[in-house]
């Protein structure tokens, strides 16, 4: 099985790098065509599949989730002043146009291969168009929530088109709902010909009844982004209620999405790449990034048992962290704690798309909002099962954990403060995960309130947002937003105002 995953990544990479380097520097897939040279019409959707989900993956668990474990105070710098420059603009929040511009540029580029499937004439790709369809409206809504307005119609158009105009961020998220609603019917209405992607399929091994529960969870996971915006109430309760009529199965217990090509030293997993040579050693990255002095102590004021997989201990025995900003000195360079062993094991291991607890998080606060039926209560304690197990710990420690009288940890009706410990308990489980949803729910919600800001912080909040890159103000100039640093603080996306 390992040499048949290996053969796969090699093809689908040198597919995905016959597709990508036929782009333009300025277009998001434009084709240069070369009659000595295949062009992208002789390419078929099982040659790009593996190698789409492979490096859209990259960017979500490398780019973004450093930058929201930074921003969500997870993570901190383990360096002294002779390199106090490390992780220097995500302390001060020096948002500019240079900053994590990867995110946009890698996740504009990388997701129009999806589009190249979707639009293919092939016949009998039903199937790989529905999961297409599913991880194009997945990074598209990372899009909208980090950047706003966003090409999205005129993108992906190559030569046709190398400066897309910009599309309104609702009108967008409005058509992501679409899609995974054409992904489903796709699926469920596919001919007995349509072609099951099988191993070609690097996530799910061609398990349609899976990317189904994954697209009816992205599905409610961007209406629950919206759902707090008043004017969207009727729109979002219509959404909910076609899911429900629609019996609608949602990932639950168990139902971790994860991707693995055939991992290894030579092709590692991206977010182990973070921390991991290519011998599975230690990189200087892994040491000089560090557990916060906040969320230690917070995990271990709750009696946490995740702590100890999200966080490895330190050189002394103990789980430790550094305040999050401060550049360390004699008195405060003290053996801390880095990534643990529940979140970095070797350069082989999955990559993880979708956690079961997030989703069973996100049908917590759905309930508990009265947009779907059933018991809140026990689906917050089942995300916080779900967690437990990812990180390796047993069911009976989860009980034994949500069971203790602690604010934010024990459901407790009472306090009318179920959406904040909802919300916490995404902040816990998806640490080290999926650090950007955790800040974009934050932004969201205002939950976790008690997590703090930076020490070297330049005002008294968080940005809101990432600001377009220098690649587009030059590239697509006359389409782009005009925008200023000031407004990473202050120009919310849509669902936000």
């Amino acid at each position: 099985m390992k040499k048949i995953k290996n053969s796969i990544y090699r093809n689908a990479i040198m597919a995905f790098a016959t597709v990508v380097t036929l782009a333009s520097c300025d277009s998001y897939l434009d084709v240069n065509e070369d009659p000595n040279n295949p062009s992208s019409e002789n390419i078929k959707p099982e040659n790009v599949l593996a190698a789409s989900q492979v490096y859209t993956y990259s960017t979500f668990s490398t780019n973004m989730n450093q930058l929201g474990n930074l921003m969500m105070n997870n993570w901190t710098r383990d360096v002294g002043a002779s390199n106090s420059s490390y992780y220097f603009n995500e302390h001060t929040y020096n948002v500019t146009s240079d900053f994590y511009s990867g995110i946009f540029e890698n996740l504009m580029l990388r997701t129009s291969n999806f589009t190249f499937i979707i639009n293919s004439e092939e016949p009998n790709y039903e199937y790989y168009k529905a999961i297409s369809k599913i991880l194009k409206a997945k990074y598209f809504q990372y899009l909208v929530d980090l950047y706003g307005d966003i090409p999205y119609t005129e993108a992906h158009k190559r030569g046709q088109n190398l400066t897309p105009a910009y599309d309104d961020d609702m009108a967008i998220y409005r058509n992501l709902v679409v899609q995974l609603e054409q992904a489903v019917s796709l699926i469920d209405n596919a001919p007995s010909s349509a072609i099951n992607p099988g191993a070609n399929d690097v996530i799910l091994q061609g398990n349609m009844a899976m990317w189904k529960k994954l697209a009816n969870t992205l599905k409610l996971k961007i209406l629950i982004r919206e759902s707090q915006k008043a004017s969207s109430a009727a729109y979002v309760q219509s959404e909910m209620q076609e899911l429900v009529a629609a019996n609608a199965q949602f990932l639950g217990p168990n139902d971790n999405i994860r991707i693995n090509p055939g991992f290894n030293n030579n092709k590692p997993n991206a977010f182990a790449s973070l921390f991991l040579d290519s011998t599975g050693a230690f990189l200087n990255n892994w040491s000089s990034t560090a557990a916060t002095k906040y969320t230690i102590t917070y995990l271990t004021n709750t009696n946490d048992g995740r702590r100890n997989r999200i966080y490895s201990a330190a050189s002394n025995g103990t789980y430790a962290g550094h305040q999050q900003g401060d550049v360390l000195n004699a008195s405060t360079n003290y053996p801390v704690s880095h990534v643990g062993t529940g979140l970095l094991t070797s350069n082989a291991q999955d990559g993880i798309i979708f956690t079961a607890a997030e989703s069973l998080f996100l049908q917590a606060e759905a309930v508990q909002r009265n947009l779907l039926p059933g018991v809140a209560k026990n689906l917050y304690e089942s995300g916080i099962t779900e967690s437990y197990k990812f990180f390796g710990l047993s069911a009976a420690d989860a009980t034994a954990y949500y069971n203790q009288a602690i604010s934010l940890v024990n459901w407790n009706a009472s306090t009318g403060n179920e959406i904040e410990a909802i919300i916490n308990q995404k902040w816990i489980a998806l640490n080290g995960i999926n650090g950007i949803e955790t800040w974009i729910e934050n932004t969201r919600t205002g939950f976790p309130a008690h997590v703090p800001l930076s020490t070297v912080a330049p005002g008294t909040s968080r940005p809101v947002r990432l600001l377009y890159p220098s690649s587009e103000i030059s590239g697509n100039t006359a389409n782009v937003p005009a925008q200023n640093e000031s407004q990473a603080f202050t120009s919310r996306v849509f669902w936000n105002l």
